[in-house]
């Protein structure tokens, strides 16, 4: 369903700002620094994923292989502008990272989302659906042990194993 304009590739550390201000502007998403957009698309750009329709930034999905588990690859954020979103390019994004050689070895994927984002719910249960692996939750950092009530918990979600 994602339509033909839109071009899925490796980011740049070019692509930082751009990056920046799509996640801005996808709420419930927490924002992070443009020097950290800057790290993610330039350093980890082996497991992240830009969607360019032209020249414009219409998706991103950050992500790294666990270093203690580099068979997991962690989804840092899924980001889809509006213009982009209904179309499915998020899954798309997160099946094209699967299919690159650099995760030819990954079992398991694993993010962390917070019980109020149905959005991100709906998208790894989708994705577990359709790579036909048990999808597991536990809570991962809680609101008030870990973000002094000032952030809802956040729930690990593991999707694995995944086939080959």
């Amino acid at each position: 369903m994602v339509t033909s304009d839109i071009q899925l590739s490796s980011p740049t550390s070019e692509d930082g700002m751009a990056v920046n201000k799509l996640v801005s502007a996808c709420p419930p998403l927490d924002g992070n620094s443009v020097y950290c957009n800057l790290l993610q698309a330039g350093h980890f750009s082996d497991t992240c994923v830009a969607a360019k329709q032209g020249d414009e930034l219409v998706g991103f999905v950050s992500g790294y292989l666990l270093p203690a588990s580099p068979s997991t690859l962690f989804v840092w954020q899924v980001a889809v502008g509006e213009r982009a979103r209904g179309k499915g390019l998020a899954k798309t994004m997160l099946l094209a990272l699967l299919s690159r050689a650099n995760c030819a070895t990954v079992s398991h994927i694993e993010t962390t989302i917070t019980k109020s984002n149905q959005a991100s719910w709906a998208l790894f249960r989708a994705l577990a659906k359709q790579l036909n692996a048990p999808l597991n939750e536990m809570l991962m950092f809680d609101k008030e042990r870990h973000f002094d009530g000032l952030h809802d918990s956040e729930y690990l979600v593991r999707i694995g194993p995944i086939a080959a």
